[in-house]
């Protein structure tokens, strides 16, 4: 019988994934067993021996036959992907959110397109209250310079009103 066709991957067991990964499975009676995702090719096909080994499969049949014992192959591959109740739960909550997310996306899109004056004001007034905040801060920092350059300021030097408009008057005026 001719020995069986590797396939892209240049490894027995592995397939290369749409996203540019590696995935390992081994097949073992009627029933397929996946061994993960990688990386690199090279870890998967460490996967696959690791599995093939526990198997019981001859030597011809293994990616690197340079591997003496099933110990040896363990090592080699990489750590197994456990996916358990947890991983579920969690990837339904992302795979959830992402749907949440996608749908206002197009809600919002459709809303944009039927009350474009809505968007426009709500623009404007955005620029309004921004335009007010600045406002109010060069105000805050003239009256700060006014008492500081007054001889008759009724702040002390303690005073903490100092501190505040310095800070909150710096930042947003450069």
């Amino acid at each position: 019988m001719p020995p069986r066709r590797r396939g892209a991957s240049g490894f027995r067991g592995v397939r290369v994934r749409p996203s540019g990964r590696f995935y390992a499975e081994i097949r073992a009676g009627g029933f397929r067993l996946t061994l993960g995702t990688y990386n690199t090719p090279e870890l998967a096909a460490r996967a696959y021996d690791a599995a093939a080994w526990r198997f019981r499969r001859p030597r011809r049949d293994m990616n690197f036959p340079d591997v003496e014992s099933l110990e040896e192959a363990e090592f080699l591959a990489p750590a197994p992907c456990l996916v358990d109740d947890e991983d579920r739960r969690r990837h339904r909550q992302v795979q959830r959110r992402i749907a949440i997310a996608e749908h206002d996306e197009q809600l919002m899109r459709q809303w944009r397109a039927q009350f474009p004056n809505d968007v426009d004001n709500t623009d404007a007034f955005f620029a309004d209250l921004r335009a007010q905040r600045r406002s109010n801060r060069r105000h805050r920092r003239a009256v700060a310079e006014f008492e500081l350059e007054n001889p008759n300021t009724t702040w002390t030097e303690n005073d903490p009103r100092w501190d505040d408009i310095w800070t909150e008057t710096t930042s947003d005026d450069e």
